[in-house]
């Protein structure tokens, strides 16, 4: 196996690989619980219960303004609804207080308060139960869009999968209209793709799926179709997804010389976009998207730059990051990034100069640089728990796990075959166990990061963790695949850029133009979607 090495680092010794840069002033992230914006007009979900005071019939009362008694330094988590609040002090003088006149209703009374705060006026509803004496405040600026617990999948990779549904009529099955991977949308009800006519389509989940009928499936058909005027090199789903709330449905793109595109996944329309300009206050396009896990900052890669839009103000204002100055740093363009979901205040940049850049929150300081691919860095992702990072280049024929809780260590590889510029997605599932990534034959290979990693030999680097299951699922490269987030399906998409050859001179006639030389009935091309089911 060829050292990881990079390019500065030629002529040092093995035992010099997998450097770490650490910064002595780095400080520890702060530990802040990012506020999901309840007014916003792009995506958010608008707050109805301020809208309600008209119609209550009962007394209003205003109170003044007191402040919290935890002086506003609590930054956990918010109490859950139908949760009490803690009883503290002595109960003589919560009696003693007065209260104003409310109405009871089957047990319950219900109080609206309005306090006033600067202009604004905060609706708060209370709930007070008579029989208890116990209160519960529901504040109308901390509510946040609907979580759901979704079931975790059960993985039966004893056995090859079956392909239940597809398309490949919608691509072209014989033109050069390849796609550009896939990813399913975060409540499971669609998967979307991109492919080189700088589409990107929608398809919906089929209704038989969810009843458990997965044969006599008819091939997917999209229901939307987002067209970008230029190549598109970078697309993701609002993390908050759901199609219970259409005002969630939303994705962004990037395409060359244009700005970030925020599209509505119900009718396709453009809702806003974001724009970046250069230091000639011209537009410049973004290399790689990606959202922070609540979702209200919009994270994008640039040549030697980091740029962070707030999802609630669409524009031309922004955060600018520099990952390269004075000679330190992070250089080349920043292709792709990814936050991490445990703690939200870490990301990870990966570059087209084979290196991996960990940054921190709030101003981005540069925590550790990570360098070891033999190619430009094309994808990186967290495990779940936040302990691991994953990395993957394009003409690299491995994926790196880096350990997080020791800077520079590399647990294992996991081998592909990629050896082209094109970018191979590879995906994680949910609980982090599973790890699957296709390859440059069409072939799809599945690992369990939980086993334990054996060396490939006795000059290895790092240990090599063997796939629990590979199998031929197209007939040319798997550029993308996408995990279910809760069911056992799996999505894939295949193609590639090719080239003509040249006719044998004895299929051809010497009057022939150059353009007529040139042939493709040779070559294999399948440009398609599929879905498998991963179940028993």
């Amino acid at each position: 196996m060829d050292p990881k090495v990079s390019n500065e680092e030629k002529g040092q010794p093995k035992d010099s690989v997998d450097k770490v840069e650490l910064d002595p002033e780095v400080e520890n992230p702060a530990d802040d619980s990012c506020v999901l914006v309840a007014d916003d007009s792009c995506i958010l979900v608008e707050d109805s219960s301020q809208s309600q005071d008209s119609s209550v019939d009962e007394t209003v009362h205003v109170l003044p303004e007191t402040p919290d008694s935890d002086g506003g330094q609590d930054q956990g988590r918010p109490p859950q609804e139908g949760v009490g609040e803690e009883e503290t002090g002595d109960k003589s003088l919560e009696q003693e207080t007065s209260q104003p006149d409310v109405t009871t209703v089957e047990g319950k009374e219900e109080l609206l308060q309005v306090q006033q705060a600067g202009d604004t006026l905060q609706v708060q509803e209370t709930l007070q139960l008579s029989e208890e004496g116990l209160q519960v405040q529901q504040s109308s600026e901390n509510q946040e869009p609907m979580e759901y617990d979704y079931p975790t999948p059960v993985f039966d990779f004893s056995k090859a999968p079956v392909q239940v549904t597809g398309a490949t009529t919608e691509f072209g099955e014989f033109s050069s209209n390849f796609l550009k991977g896939c990813k399913w949308s975060p409540d499971g009800s669609c998967v979307l793709t991109n492919s080189d006519d700088n589409t990107l389509r929608l398809f919906n989940l089929p209704v038989q799926l969810y009843q458990g009928q997965a044969e006599g499936l008819e091939e997917l058909t999209s229901v939307l179709q987002m067209r970008e005027g230029e190549t598109i090199y970078d697309y993701c789903w609002y993390p908050r997804m759901t199609s219970l709330q259409p005002e969630t449905c939303c994705l962004v793109s990037t395409c060359k010389d244009n700005p970030i595109h925020l599209w509505d996944a119900f009718t396709g329309q453009l809702r806003c976009t974001y724009k970046a300009y250069d230091h000639v206050d011209e537009v410049v396009a973004a290399h790689s998207l990606t959202f922070n896990p609540e979702g209200n900052k919009l994270y994008c890669g640039f040549n030697k730059t980091v740029r962070i839009f707030e999802t609630n103000r669409p524009g031309r204002e922004c955060e600018t990051r520099k990952t390269y100055a004075n000679k330190t740093g992070q250089g080349g363009i920043i292709s792709c990034i990814d936050v991490s979901p445990e703690n939200p205040d870490i990301y990870a940049c990966g570059s087209y100069s084979k290196s991996v850049g960990v940054y921190t929150e709030p101003k981005g300081k540069l925590l550790f640089h990570l360098q070891g691919q033999q190619g430009g860095v094309t994808q990186v992702m967290f495990s779940p728990d936040g302990n691991r990072l994953y990395s993957g280049g394009r003409k690299d024929p491995e994926i790196l796990c880096w350990d997080m809780r020791n800077p520079g260590a590399v647990l294992f590889s996991l081998k592909r075959e990629v050896v082209t510029n094109q970018r191979m997605y590879f995906h994680i599932s949910s609980t982090g166990q599973y790890l699957v990534s296709g390859g440059q034959g069409g072939v799809i290979s599945v690992w369990d990061t939980t086993l334990t990693p054996e060396p490939e030999n006795s000059t290895s680097a790092e240990p090599v963790l063997q796939p629990v299951l590979t199998w031929r699922g197209h007939n040319d490269a798997v550029n993308g695949v996408s995990i279910h987030p809760f069911a056992t399906l799996l999505a894939t998409a295949s193609g590639q850029r090719k080239f003509r050859l040249p006719m044998d001179s004895s299929e051809s006639d010497t009057d022939e133009s150059d353009e007529e030389l040139m042939s493709d009935r040779h070559l294999t091309r399948d440009n398609s979607l599929r879905v498998w089911s991963l179940s028993a």
